[in-house]
């Protein structure tokens, strides 16, 4: 996607957004006009990623999701080049360990939660008091399939995933009428992040697909495009399970 050439006169704090899910959102929502602060860890793949969707219209903010100290930089950063942040998509998260729970290391069940919803609380707290309180907006938390279901093997990333889902409804009943909170529950999409998932098997993989085929980065992006517009000013609270209909083989066979 490219820059379509007008301003939306909109601004967006993305966070994790220098690769992956996180780019493809970015991707979709400067394609409309919005200006973007995007947030990474790697200082040097995050400078890619602003000068690859224009250094004109976007900055970044290296930092920890989970560094407190970085929240407040990034919101802050946001507002001085910017003088406002109507839409924050809570996208930074980390998936460590692969194995059952019943074995899970309780410290890094705490790291995951860490990164995966406090650092999301903490965001929404900071663009709240910043803008959204008083004018308004929207919140997009990147949740996953694995936090509405059994996730076996990466039941840590799936716990944090459903907090995240009820964070959603928590942040959405309390911040309406002006702000919009949802969340998008990808099933695997072909990122760095979700390699692991899917290497070396990807055929095999996608047929477990009715779509025939695994997620693309933009194909959140367009999800989170559009709970983040006009379009959706009647959509709060909810879980947007985008999956290329893999829970359609749930049912009865």
């Amino acid at each position: 996607m490219t820059y379509s050439g007008t301003d939306s006169g909109k601004v967006a704090l993305i966070t994790g957004a220098s690769r992956g899910i996180g780019y493809g959102i970015a991707e979709a929502l400067v394609a409309r006009g919005d200006r973007l602060c995007i947030t990474g860890r790697n200082e040097e793949a995050l400078k890619e990623a602003v000068e690859r969707l224009g250094a004109d219209r976007v900055i970044g903010v290296a930092g920890k999701a989970h560094d407190e100290a970085h929240q407040a930089l990034a919101v802050e950063r946001t507002m001085e080049a910017f003088g406002r942040v109507d839409f924050l998509v809570n996208n930074a998260g980390t998936n460590p360990v692969f194995g059952p729970i019943a074995d899970l290391d309780l410290g890094v069940a705490r790291k995951v939660f860490e990164t995966n919803v406090i650092s999301a609380l903490g965001f929404a707290q900071r663009t709240w008091h910043a803008w959204q309180k008083e004018n308004g907006g929207a919140i997009v938390n990147i949740a996953s399939i694995a936090g509405v279901s059994a996730s076996p093997f990466i039941g840590a990333y799936g716990m944090s995933k459903a907090a995240m889902v009820n964070l959603t409804l928590q942040l959405a009943h309390e911040m309406a009428p002006g702000v919009r909170v949802n969340a998008i529950a990808p099933a695997v999409v072909k990122t760095k992040f979700a390699q692991a998932l899917y290497e070396g098997r990807e055929q095999e993989a996608a047929a477990a697909y009715p779509l025939g085929r695994l997620g693309l980065p933009e194909d959140i992006g367009g999800a989170a495009a559009f709970l983040t517009s006009a379009q959706a000013e009647w959509i709060t609270g909810q879980t947007l399970v985008v999956d290329g209909g893999m829970f359609l083989n749930a049912g009865v066979h």
